[in-house]
């Protein structure tokens, strides 16, 4: 057998990739393709795990292909750079989120949401422009064109910065730095001590609790929903006022269910959230340094990632795991 094309380019790499379905992460030699004149060489410093990583680890949205290396909350020093590249060099602090290419010519390209463009290249488990397969930052190295990695401006530390590259239970605190009264909903009770002190939330209220959702109905302008598995959305609806907003940004792996009426009386919105495109995922960045909003992570050695995978399907995290690769996964150099 021939090698895969992955395997021919010239720049060796080391990542952890599943095989199958049974999404079960092991050490994978693969390479990835010199630098070209606009693209942006890094080695890799942290990656956060996403609980996308899971979905498609396992194929829980069918379109998984392996050996699959995960991770888009990758960020890194850079080592090299290409002739015509403009906004970095070598020693700069730089990330890669949930994507690396786009057809940079439609209307959605044009506007800087590269993010919706039909042509989109996610960072891993995707084809590239030159046929080959995508992987991503549970690796050591990363090449990326410029236009799709930001810079990580100083003072912000590299790994509770990496999953700002995706998301995540920081909505509160940006929704703080940005002078909003932030409500936190949950089905936990013994969380409201957390969301309150520790995240700066100014209320809470437990989703299981009839009184307090009672007394929150019709009180909210918007809810940003960050659940990944399947629940109920009437609750939410209910919380809303004329005109409110319920956005989607979690993706639970069976579809929900959408009552139509609540949206009626109250003119109503539910709407979808991707992440951002390239310009507001660099100012998103820009501001976190600048208002000190980062991620709360339990940083995990890479030989730790199926376990913490396991945690991970049980909500077992504060809040998330990232991955120390610059020390714990071993240099194919």
């Amino acid at each position: 057998m021939g090698q895969i094309p992955e395997e021919q380019q010239p720049k060796k790499a080391l990542g952890w990739a599943a095989r199958d379905i049974s999404g079960v992460l092991s050490p994978f030699h693969f390479s990835r393709r010199a630098t070209g004149e606009k693209d942006v060489t890094f080695k890799v410093m942290y990656c956060g795990m996403c609980h996308s990583d899971l979905h498609m680890l396992r194929n829980e949205w069918g379109n998984s292909t392996y050996p699959l290396v995960p991770g888009h909350e990758i960020v890194g020093v850079v080592t090299e750079v290409g002739s015509k590249v403009e906004k970095f060099k070598a020693g700069d602090k730089v990330g890669v989120g949930c994507m690396v290419g786009s057809c940079r010519s439609c209307g959605n390209c044009a506007s800087n949401l590269e993010n919706y463009c039909s042509k989109m290249i996610l960072t891993y488990g995707a084809a590239y422009y030159d046929g080959t397969t995508t992987y991503g930052g549970y690796s050591d190295l990363m090449v990326a064109d410029e236009h799709f990695v930001v810079r990580i401006p100083d003072g912000i530390p590299l790994d509770a910065c990496a999953p700002l590259l995706c998301a995540g239970h920081v909505a509160v605190r940006f929704a703080k730095a940005m002078g909003v009264k932030v409500t936190v909903i949950s089905t936990s009770p013994n969380k409201k001590e957390e969301a309150i002190k520790h995240l700066g939330a100014d209320s809470f209220v437990v989703s299981r609790n009839q009184d307090e959702m009672q007394a929150a109905t019709s009180t909210m302008d918007g809810i940003i929903d960050t659940v990944s598995g399947p629940h109920s959305l009437l609750p939410l609806i209910s919380l809303l006022k004329t005109s409110g907003k319920l956005v989607l940004v979690g993706v639970p792996e069976k579809p929900l269910e959408l009552p139509v009426f609540p949206l009626l009386i109250g003119r109503k919105t539910v709407a979808g959230s991707c992440f951002g495109g390239m310009q507001e995922t660099q100012e998103m960045i820009d501001f976190a340094a600048k208002h000190n909003v980062t991620a709360d992570i339990e940083v995990i050695p890479i030989d730790y990632v199926n376990k913490a995978m396991e945690r991970l399907a049980k909500a077992d995290v504060r809040y998330r795991f990232v991955i120390d690769i610059g020390n714990t996964l071993k240099s194919s150099s």
